[in-house]
């Protein structure tokens, strides 16, 4: 696709990941003339979307705030998978795990509840004689949505890039913004090959976003994580046909997410707490940098999934961008009202990435939405000192 140097957009999206490319899909829709840049290709190993896999989970531990969004959220995958005809989600069933005083499956079970979804509480007895591949401590407990499942993460990235691309966008990849002019009713982005202005700007830069609007001071930090995909001792006993996504609340080893064997690939584990804190340009890509990489992979699976603590098959690293109460950015530049921008997802944000993009949109081309973000705002975070 050739790009002039030199052009006019309405609507520039700095950052073509999760959120950038289906904002780009959403405002090609509102007839939008659009322009998304990414230093990478799309999709790639060097954001927060690529591992194949994300969870889709309805009963929420982060919050039942949250349950509207991910029902919103869902509705719209649907539709993308039959404007692709591809197959994005799969409907595994997810099963949270923790202590029986565990914050995180409470609010799972709560979410449930006051959202009117179907959930089913189990006792460790239960769990391991429901799952056989599973070994749960006596006082433990598990809230089991069947709704719920996995989504391919990239496969996502790559549809709404190639609808939005399909409906008129411009997308220029492989290059860095390399400064911003934001004026009150134009901005100018300035990559090495020429200069690109538009009436609105939308960043959705992940783990660079508070490093593009550093007077902002946004108080992200990010983290280094880990995952990896195991190959299982006991044949099939976890395949995504018959074994859940799992979050495993632990009180010895930490907070643990895990998907099924999908497709022969192997189980595939992740820490969502801890992590080092990193830079997002010089973060260390190297699985096994680090001896805790695969060490407390293998002490959550040794521990609670036995039989998939077999041959590691493939190890990567990717990034949290965390806010300090974990919850959202989406928001105007309090300067300029011409900015939109999303950050700081936490590491639980990909699920939401259909709905972020049409609310971007929105606010984009109508300055509001129907949808409930008042605690994603900019506001809340003011006088929070950047964790270097």
């Amino acid at each position: 696709m050739k790009i002039e140097k030199e052009g006019h957009y309405d609507v520039i999206i700095v950052g073509a990941g999760s959120m950038g490319t289906a904002a780009g899909y959403f405002l090609t829709k509102q007839h939008q003339r659009v322009l998304m840049i990414d230093q990478y290709a799309v999709p790639n190993r060097y954001g927060s979307h690529h591992g194949e896999t994300r969870m889709l989970r309805f009963g929420y531990g982060q919050g039942e705030k949250y349950v509207t969004l991910v029902k919103a959220a869902y509705e719209l995958w649907m539709e993308l998978e039959k404007q692709t005809n591809k197959k994005l989600f799969y409907n595994t069933g997810a099963l949270m795990v923790g202590a029986e005083d565990s914050e995180f499956v409470e609010e799972s079970v709560n979410s449930s509840i006051k959202h009117h979804l179907p959930y089913i509480k189990l006792s460790a007895e239960e769990i391991m004689k429901r799952w056989p591949g599973m070994q749960i401590p006596d006082d433990y407990i598990g809230c089991y949505d069947p709704l719920s499942g996995f989504l391919l993460s990239e496969e996502c990235v790559l549809a709404y890039k190639e609808l939005a691309v399909e409906n008129g966008a411009d997308i220029i990849e492989n290059q860095k913004v390399q400064h911003l002019d934001i004026g009150e009713n134009k901005v100018k982005v300035h990559t090495k090959t020429g200069t690109f202005t538009a009436s609105k700007l939308v960043i959705t830069a992940g783990a660079w976003l508070s490093s593009m609007v550093e007077d902002l001071n946004i108080p992200f930090h990010v983290k280094r994580k880990v995952f990896g995909w195991f190959i299982p001792n006991e044949g099939d006993r976890y395949a995504y046909e018959h074994f859940p996504s799992v979050v495993f609340d632990t009180n010895k080893y930490g907070h643990f997410y895990g998907f099924p064997d999908f497709k022969g690939k192997g189980v595939k584990v992740g820490r969502h707490d801890q992590g080092e804190l990193c830079e997002a340009d010089t973060v260390n890509r190297s699985f096994g940098a680090y001896q805790e990489d695969e060490a407390y992979l293998r002490n959550f699976l040794g521990s609670f999934l036995p039989e998939a603590n077999g041959e590691l098959r493939e190890g990567q690293v990717c990034m949290y961008s965390n806010t300090p109460d974990s919850d959202f950015v989406i928001d105007f530049h309090p300067e300029h009202d011409n900015v939109v921008l999303a950050g700081g997802f936490s590491g639980h944000g990909f699920k939401f990435a259909s709905v972020v993009g049409s609310i971007l949109a929105d606010l984009v081309t109508k300055e509001k939405t129907s949808h409930d973000i008042s605690f994603f705002n900019l506001e809340r975070l003011k006088g929070i000192n950047v964790i270097n």
